[in-house]
C-alpha cells in the first residue's frame, strides 16, 4: 500500500520560496472478509497477474500468486486456495504438470483449477481436463468474463444439493417441473432423454462432463447403452435448440457454453 510519508520535505528554491513536493496517493484496496474466497494465480507473465490481483482484490477477494509451476505446489499448501487461476505454458513446471500434482494432494481435491492460456491448440485443452481442471479460458482474458465464471463457481459451493426449477441462461428457459424448453419465448418440444440432457448439462455450466458420467447420470446403470448414444442425443439437441449451446472438447466430453 503507498502511504504517506511522516512529513514532508521542504525543498529550498530562493530566499523567498518554499515547495512541498506532492504526498503521494494512498491506493486504498478493499479488505477482504473473514470468509472471502481465496484465489492463487498462477502466471509467469507480470502484467497478467497485475490485471488478475487488480480486479480479484477489487471484487474482495484474497489474493495470493505464482510465476511458475514450482512456486505454486509452495505457496498452494500454505495460502489454502478455493480457486487456482493456472497458465499452461510456464518455466520450471507447465500448468498441466502443476495440476496433476495438485490433484494428487488431499487439500486439492476439491479445488477448483481453471486454466489461463493463449495456446488454441485442442490438444491443450483434452491435456487440461484430463489433468483434473474445471474450466478453461482463453487469453486473452476479458476480467468481466472471468469474474463471472468465478461467481458461478461460488454458487455452486453455496447450495451444492439445489436443484433449480427453473433455469435460465443464454436465451434459453429450461422448465424442469413442466419438462419444458423456451427459446427466447419460443416452446421447443424435446424428448424425455433429450430435455434431460440438455438440463444437466445447463444445470453446471462450463463443468465438462465424460459421456460415461452423462450416461451414469442421465440412463443409469440399470439400463445398457452406448456411449455413443450420448453423441446422437446431443446432436439432436443441437439441431432443435441451436449449436453453440452444447461445446465438444474432443476427447474428454461436453459441457454448456455460456459465453
Amino acid at each position: 500500500m503507498v502511504t504517506r510519508p511522516a512529513a514532508r520535505q521542504t525543498v529550498f528554491l530562493s530566499s523567498r520560496i518554499f515547495f512541498y513536493p506532492q504526498s503521494p496517493r494512498t491506493v486504498q484496496q478493499p479488505t477482504p472478509s473473514p470468509n472471502a474466497y481465496k484465489i492463487l494465480v498462477v502466471d509467469d507473465d507480470p502484467d497478467i497477474v497485475e490485471l488478475l490481483e487488480y480486479n480479484l482484490r477489487k471484487e474482495g477477494y484474497e489474493v495470493a500468486s505464482a510465476t511458475d509451476g514450482r512456486k505454486a505446489l509452495e505457496v498452494a499448501p500454505q495460502f489454502g486456495p478455493d480457486i487456482i487461476l493456472l497458465d499452461v505454458m510456464m518455466p520450471h513446471l507447465d500448468g498441466i504438470a502443476t495440476c496433476r500434482l495438485l490433484r494428487e494432494q488431499p487439500l486439492f481435491k476439491d479445488t477448483y483449477i481453471v486454466f489461463l492460456t493463449a495456446r488454441a491448440e485442442e490438444f491443450s485443452e483434452v491435456a487440461a481436463f484430463e489433468a483434473g481442471a474445471d474450466d478453461f479460458i482463453a487469453k486473452p482474458i476479458k476480467p468481466r468474463a472471468l469474474l463471472s465464471r468465478l461467481a458461478a463457481f461460488m454458487r455452486r459451493d453455496r447450495n451444492p444439493q439445489a436443484v433449480q426449477d427453473t433455469i435460465e441462461i443464454n436465451g434459453l428457459t429450461i422448465d424442469r417441473t413442466g419438462f419444458a424448453v423456451y427459446q427466447d419465448g419460443r416452446k421447443i418440444v424435446l424428448p424425455k432423454k433429450e430435455f434431460e440432457l440438455l438440463a444437466f448439462l445447463a444445470a453446471t455450466p462450463h463443468k465438462v462432463f465424460g459421456r460415461d458420467e452423462l450416461l451414469q447420470n442421465i440412463w443409469g446403470n440399470d439400463v445398457f447403452v452406448l456411449a455413443r448414444t450420448v453423441d446422437v442425443h446431443v446432436r439432436k439437441v443441437r439441431e432443435k435448440v441451436g449449436d453453440h449451446h452444447i461445446q465438444t472438447i474432443k476427447g474428454v466430453g461436453y459441457k454448456f457454453n455460456t459465453d
